[in-house]
């Protein structure tokens, strides 16, 4: 007996809209990020996923294209499943999304450790974004957090940020100081503030200081993977107190992250030189 096969594209919507594209996207993302659905895995079917978010085709097509646009999905054909291809695979991704997309992951672990030294916490704080929405929305719920942050001492001369024409000129650093507080700040608030709900049992929020300069942002999640990020110098012009200041800068937001997590001797080697900043040099934070 024969049965005949009818192209996806030609079947009846059977559902009506009552999920966005965002949210089946966002469901989707989340799978590949936490590795249930790994790289060159294929997605369900449309007619799958119609079937399961209960939307029409529509809401489906245009999730997969935005899932396709990010570089989460690839060889997307007429009636085919589209294919994981987790974005950064192959290649070095700039910081604002490498790092929210590995802290997402480390996440899904019960107890989670975040390890950081960089220069004022603002891809962190960026990062950890989406993970505390979904565990405020109760999606995640993780027993213990636990996040160590080592960042240059504000009264220490820092060799970047500088004025171009006068190396000795304090604004770059006042300004420096203001950002370090700005973003501290925030981070230690967000993350007590989840003990304080009682949404997570254990926080623990610690940030240091140390009399360095970072010429590479690195994080250390969950014991087991580095993310690593060099600060390329530029020559920028930003705005303080209502002056325009050209000021040699770094861009910590677009730096390419590097990431290991094979290795385990070098992220064992990364733990233990966080660790001897930490136990050493470092002292708590000072802002004033």
């Amino acid at each position: 007996m024969s049965q005949e096969i009818v192209p996806e594209s030609d079947l009846p919507d059977p559902f009506g809209d009552q999920l966005s594209p965002d949210h089946v996207a966002g469901v989707l993302r989340d799978r590949i990020r936490s590795g249930e659905l790994p790289p060159r895995a294929k997605l369900p079917t449309q007619r799958a996923l119609v079937e399961e978010f209960r939307v029409n085709r529509t809401t489906v097509r245009q999730a997969l294209a935005t899932l396709e646009r990010d570089g989460y999905i690839a060889a997307r054909g007429r009636g085919a499943p589209a294919v994981v291809s987790m974005p950064g695979a192959d290649s070095p991704r700039p910081a604002g999304v490498e790092v929210a997309d590995r802290i997402a992951v480390a996440f899904q672990s019960k107890d989670i450790s975040i390890d950081a030294f960089c220069l004022t916490t603002e891809t962190l704080n960026s990062a950890l974004a989406g993970p505390l929405i979904a565990i405020s929305a109760g999606e995640l719920a993780p027993r213990s957090i636990t996040v160590r942050v080592l960042l240059p001492s504000p009264d220490a001369p820092p060799a970047y940020p500088r004025l171009i024409s006068d190396p000795d000129d304090q604004r770059p650093r006042a300004r420096l100081r203001q950002l370090t507080q700005t973003f501290s700040t925030s981070l230690r608030h967000q993350l007590t503030s989840l003990a304080e709900m009682r949404l997570v049992p254990q926080v623990t929020v610690e940030i240091r200081e140390v009399p360095i300069t970072p010429v590479q942002k690195v994080y250390l999640l969950n014991g087991t993977e580095v993310l690593t990020a060099y600060y390329q110098v530029v020559a920028r012009t930003v705005e303080f107190e209502k002056e325009q200041l050209d000021i040699y800068d770094v861009l910590g937001l677009n730096s390419k992250v590097f990431r290991s997590a094979e290795d385990t001797a070098f992220v064992e080697e990364s733990h233990q030189w966080f660790t001897s900043l930490w136990s050493t040099l470092a002292q708590p934070l000072t802002l004033g």
